[in-house]
């Protein structure tokens, strides 16, 4: 009998221990469950249902979720095509930048020269002006050595 007993005290004292731990650990189980049904609402909705009917809403849910699986792929493909078409224009934008860049320097070397030339053809001119001939040179310094003895 006091093998009973005490076999009888040990089931009483895990099963008030069960209980307690029940009691305590119960509710924020519970609304942490009821919170993580609230995220999934095709979930909670199947909870309602009886048997028969969640097997066949389950067939029919994984026929959409495939689709929806495919439909999320398919937005990822773009997004990603999107983003690399962005890069690409991005770099033809900085390329069309340059190219604009070349093309007025370009420009300007060309106006600089067109200056640069009628600024010979002008000097030419007057040097023409005064006698010199294409050809012949004579050394600045002898004909400064010629005014000196004269």
């Amino acid at each position: 009998m006091a093998m009973n007993h005490a076999t009888a005290l040990k089931v009483g004292l895990g099963l008030l221990g069960m209980c307690l731990f029940g009691y305590l650990m119960g509710p924020p189980l519970y609304w942490h469950f009821m919170e993580g049904l609230a995220a999934q609402p095709h979930l909670q909705y199947l909870l309602t249902l009886p048997l028969t009917e969640q097997c066949f809403l389950c067939r029919t849910f994984d026929g959409r979720t495939e689709a929806l699986e495919s439909q999320l792929r398919a937005n990822m493909a773009l997004l990603e095509a999107k983003k690399i078409a962005s890069q690409y224009q991005k770099e033809a934008d900085k390329c069309n930048s340059g190219m604009e860049t070349c093309e007025e320097a370009r420009e300007k070397a060309e106006a600089a020269l067109a200056a640069q030339k009628r600024l010979t053809a002008m000097w030419e001119l007057r040097a023409r002006q005064k006698g010199w001939r294409e050809g012949v040179a004579k050394s600045h310094t002898h004909e400064q050595v010629n005014v000196q003895t004269a």
